[in-house]
């Protein structure tokens, strides 16, 4: 739109005149490269010939057939397109089919005509966020995001991987903090025949409970409190595609039981709507918890849990596969070289000493380690100096408590310093607590899910041992 070198280009397909004359001058004035016709064969021509529209605006009553075969075909062309459907009064029930069909809302005469250049704008919107997803599909096939892995343990993840793609079954993946798991979902989605469609990821954990199931099912202009808007919700956005949910251990048992029946009508709800909207999408959800343990507590419905672990994949954590240590080593050297432009190589000794560290944060502990010895780097050659003085902590060690350090004219890297102290206080409180770490988040005077929050981010991922933690 405004500040792009060629103006967006609209196609109307509308047989009223004064109505297709009306809706070009407003679009032109806003900035639009419109073309218009009144016929549907016209129109189907243009979409054959041209590039890609980025929207379409059509009437479903054409003279010579219906919007809904322009739709189908503009569509088929490419994804990326939108289409706004316009209806006559009593005819909403044809709009109703069209946006199950994909276009992506209707308007009925009479409309407004601010109403309809902000339907435009969001439209177009989601063009480009189509477009954008497009672009980064075909990136995530490059080499950079082919998983790594030669043990007997990831081969054997890879052939599962393989297997099930082809499946429409829901996928749970599991494993500690940090093996990989968006990966995975990623190389699922990429090997599967939705791979054209939409791949979409929330982290469970990371959305307020009062906003997650908006989010997930999408809601209806005025259905709560700022809520001035329509959305769609991520289930419709990643309708035909894929929808990763990250951290399900963490969804809220209200929103367990809603995505329960998505998963059994395949269709959404919108809050404030009256009426379910089919959707076609692949779940795959992952978690660090125990499942298991968490149905047996209460904190995870059992009939959802069934649901979604039609086929489980379960990611061994670094220090189980070690024979992949060196692999991952090199690709995260030469990833992190190449951002850095530097040529370098490890020194065998250091990459002795990476084989046999414990890795808690797995492979994205592994990954910062050696982007930090590259920054540090002072020549051609990793070297131990260019290693983090001390090997990665286990979860459950207690490390010795870090002394106030001398302030000498070379100074001291301050986050690193308060980095440990956080991490040594946070182990002195599971410690104390008998590792409930509820207990221990009332002892550092913090919430438990910041408290997990920070565990998580220092890559103790350390498993709840009493039910009674968790009341």
């Amino acid at each position: 739109m405004k500040g792009l070198d060629q103006p967006t280009k609209i196609l109307v397909c509308e047989d009223e005149a004064g109505m297709r004359e009306m809706l070009s001058v407003l679009l032109r004035r806003a900035g639009y490269a419109v073309e218009s016709t009144a016929h549907l064969k016209e129109a189907l021509s243009a979409v054959e010939k041209s590039e890609p529209y980025r929207l379409i605006i059509t009437d479903l009553a054409l003279p010579d057939g219906s919007g809904m075969e322009l739709l189908s075909r503009a569509r088929a062309k490419d994804e990326a397109t939108q289409v706004i459907v316009i209806t006559a009064y009593g005819t909403v029930e044809s709009a109703l089919e069209a946006m199950r069909r994909g276009a992506y809302d209707f308007v009925q005469k009479p409309f407004r005509t601010h109403e309809l250049l902000v339907l435009v704008e969001k439209a177009l919107e989601k063009s480009a966020i189509v477009s954008d997803n497009r672009l980064l599909r075909a990136a995530l096939n490059k080499s950079q995001r082919k998983i790594i892995g030669q043990s007997p343990a990831m081969r054997r993840v890879l052939e599962l991987i393989e297997r099930a793609a082809s499946a429409p079954s829901s996928v749970l993946i599991t494993g500690e903090s940090g093996t990989g798991k968006e990966m995975i979902a990623r190389a699922l989605h990429e090997a599967s025949p939705r791979k054209d469609k939409p791949f979409v990821a929330i982290n469970c954990a990371a959305m307020p409970e009062s906003l997650i199931e908006s989010e997930l099912f999408g809601h209806e202009k005025g259905a709560f409190t700022g809520a001035t808007t329509r959305k769609e919700g991520l289930f419709r956005a990643a309708d035909g595609g894929t929808l990763f949910l990250d951290e399900i251990g963490e969804l809220p048992l209200s929103v367990q039981a809603k995505l329960l029946r998505v998963l059994q009508e395949r269709s959404v709800r919108p809050v404030g709507a009256t009426q379910d909207v089919a959707v076609d999408v692949r779940v795959i959800a992952a978690t660090n918890r125990s499942i298991e343990k968490e149905v047996a507590l209460g904190h995870f419905r059992q009939d959802l849990f069934y649901r979604l672990n039609v086929i489980r994949i379960h990611l061994p954590p670094l220090r189980e596969r070690r024979e992949d240590i060196p692999l991952l080593a090199e690709h995260f050297l030469k990833k992190h070289a190449t951002i850095q432009n530097k040529h370098l190589v490890f020194h065998p000794e250091v990459l002795r000493w990476l084989t046999q560290q414990t890795y808690p944060g797995n492979v994205r502990e592994l990954e910062n380690l050696i982007e930090r010895a590259v920054a540090l780097s002072r020549g051609p050659l990793i070297t131990m100096e260019d290693i983090p003085m001390h090997p990665p902590a286990t979860p459950c060690e207690q490390p010795p408590s870090p002394s106030l350090p001398e302030l000498g004219e070379e100074g001291i890297d301050l986050d690193a310093w308060l980095g440990e102290l956080e991490r040594t206080m946070l182990l002195k409180a599971m410690e104390k607590s008998g590792g409930r770490q509820k207990a221990a988040a009332r002892l550092l005077g913090m919430s438990f899910h910041a408290f997990r929050y920070r565990l998580k981010k220092h890559g103790l991922s350390i498993e709840e041992s009493n039910p009674e933690d968790e009341k």
